[in-house]
C-alpha cells in the first residue's frame, strides 16, 4: 500500500531537471555529455553585486526578513516597475519570495479553486502545468507552432475562455520557444480579455531582459490590464543569479496580501543577504547587462544558423531568452542508426545516447512535435553540439 498522498503520486517530475540530472550522472560515468538541458545563465553574478551581499553580511542582515520582503527592496522593485514597465506599484503590491517559482506557486494556491481553469498556451514552461494541477485548477492547453512563432492569437484565446476560466499564464520573452509579444499583440489579447472580467492573467517577465527584438511590453501596462494582472520577475536569468533564489510579483494589493499570507505559513521571508543583494540589482541600469545580453544574441544567431542547415529540422528565430525549440516531427516514424523515432521523447533520448548532447523533449512544455536547447553555453559547446546532432539525425 503506498502510504505517499495522491497529491504527490499525481505530481510530475520536472523534465528539465530530470535531463539534467541524467546529463550529470553520464558525466560522472565518463561520457563526454554536452548539457543544453538547463535554463541557467554560464555567467558569474556581477561584482557590484556580490559585494552589496557581503556588506550585507558585514552589517549583520542575518535575521529572519519580513514575511513580504524588506521594505527597502519592495521600494527598489517598485521603482523598476516604473522604469522598465511603465507600472505603478506600491510597496504593498509587491512580495519577494525564494525564487520565481515559490511566487507563481503562491498566485496557484492563493487564487484557483478546485475545478477553476487556467489556459495555458502551449509550449508554455514546464511548472506552469504542474502547478496550476497542484493547486486543484484545471489546465487548459491552446497549441501553436513554429510556423506563428509559438504565439497566441486572440482568436484562440477567445475559444479558450468559458464560465470556469480563473486565470491565464504566459511568459515573454518565451520559455521554451524564445518568442517575444509585441505591444500590438499583448493590446489585441487585453482586447478579448476586456469581455471577461473574471479572467486575471499571470505575466511571468523572468527573461524580460534577455530582448533582443529592441523592445518590451508588459501586459499590465495596456489600459485596462493592471488591475487584473500579476506580474512576476526575478534576478536569476539576466543578472544569473539563479542560486541566489529570489523572486517576486507585482499584483493587486488583496492578491499580495493572499500571497503573503500563505508564504507566512510555508517559508516565511526571503533570504536576507539575497534580498539586500537583490536591492542592488533590480536599482542597476539594465545596461550593466548588455555584454550578457549580446553573447546570448550572438549565440543565438550562431545556433539557428546551425539548426537551419540540419535536414528535417524546422526552426523560427526567436526573439528572446537563451532557447530555440526547433521542430523535429519530420523524424518521427522513422529509424535513425538503428533506433526507431516515435516522438520528441525518443528524438532526444536519442541525441542523449548518440550524440552525447542533452535537451528536452517538447512534451514536458506541451508541444510535442519539438525539443528545447539551452545555448546558455560558449559557442565552442555550441558548435560542437550542433555538430554531432547533424552527424546523429543524418540519413
Amino acid at each position: 500500500m503506498n502510504p505517499l498522498s495522491d497529491r504527490i503520486n499525481n505530481l510530475s517530475t520536472s523534465q528539465t531537471l530530470a535531463m539534467a540530472a541524467l546529463a550529470r550522472e553520464l558525466k560522472s560515468q565518463g561520457k563526454d555529455i554536452i548539457s543544453l538541458s538547463l535554463g541557467e545563465p554560464d555567467f558569474n553574478t556581477p561584482d557590484f553585486i556580490k559585494e552589496a551581499a557581503k556588506k550585507a553580511i558585514d552589517e549583520n542582515y542575518s535575521t529572519y526578513s519580513p514575511v513580504e520582503g524588506y521594505l527597502e527592496l519592495k521600494e527598489a522593485i517598485c521603482r523598476k516597475f516604473k522604469r522598465d514597465n511603465d507600472l505603478e506599484y506600491k510597496p504593498s503590491q509587491i512580495v519577494v519570495s525564494t525564487g520565481a517559482k515559490q511566487s507563481l506557486y503562491n498566485i496557484a494556491q492563493v487564487m484557483l479553486n478546485d475545478g477553476d481553469e487556467v489556459i495555458l498556451p502551449a509550449p508554455y514552461w514546464v511548472s506552469y502545468f504542474e502547478i496550476v494541477k497542484l493547486s486543484g485548477g484545471i489546465p487548459v492547453e491552446v497549441p501553436t507552432s513554429v510556423d506563428t512563432d509559438f504565439k497566441i492569437t486572440p482568436e484562440q484565446l477567445e475559444a479558450a475562455i468559458t464560465p470556469k476560466t480563473k486565470m491565464m499564464w504566459f511568459s515573454s520573452p518565451c520559455n521554451p520557444s524564445g518568442s517575444v509579444y509585441s505591444r500590438e499583440e499583448l493590446t489585441a489579447l487585453a482586447k478579448v480579455l476586456e469581455k471577461y472580467p473574471h479572467v486575471y492573467v499571470v505575466a511571468d517577465e523572468i527573461y524580460e531582459h534577455i530582448n533582443f527584438s529592441g523592445t518590451f511590453c508588459s501586459i499590465a501596462s495596456i489600459p485596462g490590464m493592471l488591475e487584473r494582472t500579476i506580474t512576476v520577475n526575478g534576478v536569476a536569468k539576466a543578472f544569473a543569479m539563479t542560486g541566489w533564489r529570489i523572486g517576486y510579483i507585482g499584483a493587486p494589493e488583496f492578491i499580495a496580501k493572499a500571497c503573503t499570507k500563505i508564504q507566512g505559513q510555508v517559508t516565511s521571508g526571503a533570504n536576507s543577504i539575497a534580498q539586500r543583494a537583490t536591492i542592488t540589482a533590480v536599482d542597476a541600469d539594465p545596461s550593466v547587462l548588455k555584454h550578457m545580453v549580446d553573447a546570448f544574441h550572438s549565440r543565438r544567431d550562431l545556433v539557428v544558423g546551425l539548426l537551419k542547415d540540419i535536414p528535417g529540422i524546422k526552426i523560427n528565430v526567436p526573439e528572446g531568452a537563451f532557447y530555440v525549440f526547433p521542430d523535429v516531427s519530420s523524424f518521427f516514424g522513422k529509424t535513425l542508426k538503428g533506433t526507431f523515432i516515435k516522438d520528441a521523447n525518443d528524438f532526444s533520448m536519442y541525441l542523449l545516447g548518440e550524440a552525447n548532447v542533452a535537451t528536452v523533449t517538447g512534451d514536458a512544455f506541451g508541444n510535442p512535435d519539438c525539443i528545447r536547447f539551452s545555448y546558455a553555453t560558449s559557442e565552442e559547446l555550441l558548435k560542437e553540439a550542433l555538430r554531432r546532432i547533424k552527424e546523429a539525425v543524418a540519413l
